[in-house]
Formats: structure tokens, C-alpha cells, sequence
């Protein structure tokens, strides 16, 4: 937390970057740190949903502007980029809710959307929507949850926890797994 205090609003200049860049954790442990006193939970929050907004709209607009270079020399990236084609395909406007979680998809989940045929104030309205969601649903379950996940690793639950992190992490990593296959499949 001393690392915090020394750099002041450049945490918040540096989490602002990190949301509008990618999706992850960071959001989370700055909500534990608003609810320790380390950081306000105001700013916290306004760069995180800031970052994830203002991300999102600039790589909609690039591709919407520009369109996509070639990625078939990237084959893993093109694969991402199919499976977030299909799931804009099957599930339409929830897609924008939805490719804010999965780990890598949000770099590249307003790509599709750029790329298809809703207008952009649509997009921008339903962005504002799931970068607030997100926002709070990442901040606000660091600052209420944080001390009780202190408290619980400082007993002796670390084990369960990392425990815990692991199950979650492969329930996510199936359903991925599913999803791109299915994806692929439909392509096909």
C-alpha cells in the first residue's frame, strides 16, 4: 500500500489504462484497496468504467473505420476473433455484456461488433451499460469482499481459495473450450 500512497493519481492515470487495454483483476484489487483507505473508491471507480468505455469505443471505431488486417498469419488470434464473430452472430446485443469477462476476449470483443451492422450509437449505449455493470460488479466486489478475503487468508483459507480460483478457472476454460468448438463447427 506504500507504493500506492508514494504514486498518488498515477494509479488511477495507470488503472484507467489498464481497463481501457484489457480485462482482469486490477479492478478488483483497487476496490480492496478504496476499502482499506489506500485509494477513493470514487476515482477507482471512474477509471475503471472510463477506461473500459473509452477502450472499447476507440477499437469499435478503429475497425468500424478501417476494418480488420489480415490475420491469417496469427492463427490463435484468428481463431478468437471467430469464435467472438459467432458469439456476436447467436446472441446480438448480450454479446457486449457477455465478452467483457472471458480472459482475452475483451481486447478484442468490440472488434466483431465494429464489423457488423449495428450503429454505433447502439453499440455506445449498450458499452455505457456493460462498462458500468462491469465496473461495479469488479470494484464493488473488491471494496465489500476485500476484508472478508483478507481475513479469511490471514486464517489459514489461502489453500481454499487458490483452491476455489482453480475450479472457477476451469468452469471458464470449458465453457471456452465449448463455445470455440462449437464456433468452429458452425463455421465449417
Amino acid at each position: 500500500m506504500d507504493l500506492i500512497s508514494s504514486y498518488g493519481p498515477l494509479v488511477y492515470v495507470l488503472l484507467f489504462g489498464y481497463c481501457a487495454l484489457k480485462s482482469g483483476a486490477l479492478p478488483l484489487f483497487a476496490g480492496f484497496a478504496a476499502q482499506t483507505g489506500a485509494l477513493e473508491v470514487g476515482p477507482v471507480a471512474a477509471a475503471t468504467f472510463l477506461g473500459a468505455y473509452l477502450g472499447d469505443e476507440l477499437r469499435f471505431g478503429l475497425v468500424r473505420r478501417y476494418g480488420l488486417p489480415d490475420l491469417s498469419h496469427r492463427p490463435r488470434l484468428q481463431r478468437a476473433f471467430t469464435t467472438a464473430t459467432s458469439l456476436v452472430t447467436r446472441y446480438g446485443w448480450l454479446y457486449v455484456f457477455m465478452y467483457r469477462y472471458p480472459k482475452g476476449m475483451r481486447t478484442i470483443g468490440a472488434l466483431p461488433m465494429g464489423l457488423g451492422p449495428m450503429p454505433w450509437p447502439t453499440f455506445t449505449l449498450l458499452n455505457t451499460a456493460s462498462a458500468a455493470l462491469w465496473t461495479g460488479v469488479l470494484v464493488g466486489a473488491g471494496y465489500v469482499f476485500g476484508a472478508q478475503v483478507q481475513t479469511a487468508v490471514e486464517g489459514g483459507w489461502g489453500l481454499a481459495s487458490v483452491a476455489l480460483l482453480a475450479a472457477m478457472a476451469l468452469v471458464i476454460g470449458l465453457a471456452w473450450w465449448r463455445l470455440s468448438r462449437s464456433s468452429l463447427a458452425s463455421a465449417n
